[in-house]
């Protein structure tokens, strides 16, 4: 089975975005490097970190927004859950949720999940691309959504339609260029019908 060990974004200022993501508690699964493509706009991915309770997802955008993070949908509750939206000062895209609407202990730092969200054109068609390149299907919803199936405190990819996730992040869904990212993991390096790469022999 293919599995993703982390992520690594191109990012225009290396040293500034490793200390914002050691600061945020992501260090260990998401690397940078330098930015060698230009890109505009929504790159057509998003990154989620999914919490246990609902002051630990203030705790990490907290986190965020001190590093010089923007604020893209403020936290609030919702019929799913309790969550916010920020876009990091290299541009990456993350969401803070928690299902939860109750706090049932103290605020830590601890991540349930890392969810690397791609916004592809068509859910069925990569679904099917991603089993042929060997990952397990755990979740799917028809053509809106694929999740696949990743070790424990690894990165957890998922498939959403290109509209849909930005709207889901409050940007445009207009963009072009480079995605700038890399997904790493094992078996073979290849990139999918959407321009996302995954060069194994970094993981």
């Amino acid at each position: 089975m293919t599995t993703a060990e982390s992520v690594i974004l191109e990012v225009p200022d290396p040293a500034a975005a490793q200390s914002f993501y050691a600061a945020f508690g992501v260090g260990d699964r998401v690397h940078v490097r330098a930015a060698q493509t230009p890109t505009t706009g929504f790159r057509g991915y998003t990154l989620s970190l999914v919490v246990s309770q609902p002051n630990i997802v203030d705790v990490f955008v907290g986190a965020a927004l001190d590093g010089g993070a923007t604020e893209l949908k403020p936290v609030k509750k919702s019929f799913w859950g309790y969550g916010g939206v920020v876009q990091a000062p290299d541009g990456a895209i993350w969401k803070i949720a928690t299902s939860s609407k109750k706090n049932t202990g103290p605020a830590t730092r601890e991540i349930e999940d890392l969810v690397l969200l791609l916004g592809v054109d068509d859910v069925k068609a990569s679904k099917q691309f991603y089993v042929d390149h060997g990952l397990e299907v755990s979740k799917s919803y028809g053509r809106k959504y694929v999740q696949f199936t990743a070790p424990p405190a690894k990165l957890t990819v998922a498939l959403y339609g290109r509209k849909a996730l930005a709207k889901d992040a409050g940007v445009s869904p207009d963009g072009n260029g480079s995605h700038r990212i890399v997904i790493t993991g094992d078996g073979e390096p290849f990139t999918d019908p959407d321009g996302f790469a995954w060069d194994t022999n970094l993981a």
